[in-house]
């Protein structure tokens, strides 16, 4: 069985804090019916156990499983691929969805890309997301930014790719953790042009 929609994201999870956001926007996207490359470091693993006291597994199959497991996802919907599998659909053009996200995205993992170096699979995924002139969206959440991570996402940003940093708004003022990250995934998912109900356009009440 495969998803009903043929659209495809890469999402990608590195070591920087924020995973919340991560895991909000692979729900949302299951919930869209997108099936999701999914792919995450060992530094966002150590995040995850930290933030939310949660492990996902050890192997690429694990992962898989438990994810599918708890977005109640159809089978292969979700598809996780390990850090040196260059045998995965996202590491060449021929193979990889449209679009891409790294959420969250270390300072690393950004300068990385960058620079063009392709050390792990989601260094690969990005840098063919940038050779195919397709969409990447990187949401960092370093704080503050110094004149190396500007001059990178400066860079990234003349590329193509869209530079969404986990800076909530409070506009819609939120009562919960859930309320900030859910704003950031909308912003997300917006540029991905997938549907989301998650937080109103700004003026739409008014419509």
């Amino acid at each position: 069985m495969t998803p009903s929609n043929p659209e495809r994201v890469t999402l990608a999870l590195t070591g920087a804090s924020g995973a919340q956001y991560g895991l909000r926007l692979l729900e949302c996207l299951v919930a869209a019916e997108r099936q999701v490359f999914f792919l995450v470091s060992k530094a966002a693993k150590v995040v995850l156990a930290t933030e939310m006291d949660l492990e996902l597994g050890d192997t690429p199959e694990a992962i898989e499983q438990y994810l599918t497991d708890r977005y109640q996802a159809v089978p292969k919907q979700i598809r996780v691929f390990g850090e040196d599998d260059w045998m995965s659909p996202v590491a060449s053009g021929s193979g990889a969805p449209s679009s891409m996200v790294i959420c969250p995205c270390s300072t690393g993992t950004l300068s990385a890309i960058a620079c063009g170096l392709s050390n792990n699979l989601a260094q690969r995924a990005a840098t063919v997301v940038l050779k195919e002139r397709r969409k990447l969206i990187i949401v960092p959440r370093e704080a503050p930014y110094s004149e190396i991570h500007l001059e990178n996402m400066l860079k990234l940003s003349r590329m193509g790719s869209i530079i969404i940093p986990a800076s909530p708004g409070f506009y819609n003022r939120p009562e919960t953790v859930n309320d900030m990250v859910d704003f950031i995934v909308a912003r997300i998912l917006d540029q991905l042009g997938v549907p989301q109900e998650l937080m109103p356009s700004w003026g739409s009440q008014r419509l």
